[in-house]
């Protein structure tokens, strides 16, 4: 069993690039279910949530691959996708 806190530590890569994402900010959770759809790396430069001017990045629970001791590997948008989003910043 992971604690939230233990989660939000760990530093999330991409395995289709080896990029790290971010850390985890905020979970989804299906009220109705109990289980997490979705986590959500908060934009770069953001501070406590709020002014920053990234996106966040939300992953949903299935592309979660692994998560390791230090690092959460997860399957993200491929890399042309996340290039194309940094050029827009």
């Amino acid at each position: 069993m992971v604690k939230i806190s233990e989660f939000q530590m760990k530093d999330v890569v991409n395995v289709a690039d080896g990029r790290k994402l971010g850390n985890i900010g905020d979970i989804d959770i299906n009220i109705n279910t109990g289980k997490i759809e979705a986590v959500v790396i908060g934009g770069a430069g953001k501070v406590l949530g709020f002014f920053g001017k990234d996106e966040d990045i939300v992953i949903p629970w299935k592309n979660i691959l692994k998560i390791g001791e230090d690092v959460i590997l997860v399957r993200y948008k491929d890399t042309t996708e996340l290039k194309h989003i940094e050029e827009e910043a």
